[in-house]
């Protein structure tokens, strides 16, 4: 459907319960909503909240102006878990990708694949540190992830999969480490509550009370945390 031109995606899932509305890391409009639920009352629900949907996405272009543009060359910053380091770009070396001396150092070989060779180098360290952190994490909970991948996500930061797998995107390796614990916490509270239900968030706020903040940072910052 559209509203005032704007294109609104509708993903129907029999995970839900009430019809939610979301504005998506690229703009984008995207509309959850039970299988029971008609086109029409659908509809209803967005023109409903139509005021709010276009405050969002006057929010989201604000925020969108520090949207930052890399290139693979000299002095160029790269986020890494929080942190910036500019690029080396260095005649030879035993790997495409390093950090060595509080450089990220980058074979000039691989100039012309530097996009996918930051993306393999964060996609690596992402799981190592995810698997890292969860061993801190697990304890608050009963159940654990059955698996963990690291992937292209798109427009999310984390995902949970019914069979209990958990999968988070490659950026996640820009993210500070309390960040990075909030989003590994966010998806392990999936697992015992698929829905963003209230009982989600009381259960979030009792294993992270200072979840908010963390969720403040990447709503701030996550346009910054690209290649």
């Amino acid at each position: 459907m559209t509203l005032d031109g704007i294109e609104i995606l509708i993903e129907r899932t029999d995970r839900r319960k009430t019809v939610s509305i979301f504005i998506e890391r690229d703009g984008s409009v995207r509309v959850l909503a039970p299988i029971s639920v008609t086109d029409e009352m659908i509809e209803s629900t967005v023109k409903a909240k139509e005021y709010q949907i276009f405050a969002k996405l006057a929010k989201w272009k604000e925020l969108n102006r520090g949207k930052v543009t890399r290139e693979f060359v000299n002095g160029q910053s790269f986020l890494y878990f929080g942190r910036n380091y500019r690029l080396s770009i260095v005649d030879s070396q035993e790997v495409p990708l390093k950090m060595s001396g509080g450089y990220f150092q980058l074979d000039k070989k691989y100039l012309d694949k530097a996009d996918k060779v930051f993306k393999d180098f964060y996609r690596e360290k992402a799981e190592q540190k995810i698997k890292e952190r969860l061993k801190l994490i697990q304890d608050k909970f009963q159940t654990k992830p059955s698996s963990i991948k690291v992937l292209e996500l798109q427009n999310r930061w984390a995902s949970w999969s019914p069979n209990n797998s958990l999968n988070f995107h490659w950026k996640c390796a820009m993210a500070p480490i309390p960040v990075l614990d909030y989003i590994i916490t966010h998806e392990m509270v999936h697992l015992k509550h698929p829905n963003h239900s209230p009982e989600f968030w009381n259960d979030l706020d009792k294993k992270m009370p200072n979840y908010r903040e963390h969720e403040h940072w990447l709503k701030q910052n996550g346009v910054k945390m690209a290649i």
